[in-house]
């Protein structure tokens, strides 16, 4: 795994009407430093959102309630334990978990499977709409050792 990269499994607490599962919790570790915002993304099967990394500290916490999301982490940083090291890491309503992504390394996801993927992210930074503090290359450049298509899925 990647330096700074973490997951916590979400639990799921289903009964005969459906299911409640906690997104964020201030008691839990892995969203230090705090969020400073949340939204949501809605992404069709076989789309791939990739590569962006942000400047400015930001660290984002991917969860996918719905559909499932396959998501590829890059590590370029200068003096980083983990340089040139990849992560890949499947979640979704099957496997409830929320990951704490590193802003400054390379990252996006794909949507896998039959339906829409929905994503929720919890970004320690507010979107600057004048200045966005992100960096992004096409999802099959060349300076990141990862294809969409066949890395496995982690």
């Amino acid at each position: 795994m990647i330096e700074g990269v973490e997951t916590r499994s979400l639990q799921v607490n289903a009964d005969e009407r459906g299911h409640l599962v906690e997104m964020f919790r201030e008691d839990w570790d892995i969203y230090d430093p705090d969020p400073a915002m949340a939204y949501y993304s809605m992404t069709y099967p076989g789309i791939v959102r990739a590569w962006h990394r942000h400047t400015r500290g930001q660290i984002d916490h991917f969860i996918c309630p719905k559909g499932r999301i396959k998501i590829g982490i890059y590590d370029d940083r200068e003096g980083s334990a983990t340089r040139d090291e990849l992560t890949t890491l499947v979640i979704g309503e099957h496997d409830q978990r929320a990951v704490r992504i590193p802003g400054a390394c390379w990252h996006g996801f794909k949507a896998i499977g039959d339906g829409p993927a929905f994503l929720v992210n919890f970004p320690t930074n507010l979107y600057d709409y004048d200045n966005p503090d992100e960096e992004r290359l096409p999802h099959d450049t060349d300076k990141i050792p990862f294809d969409w298509e066949t890395e496995p899925h982690g």
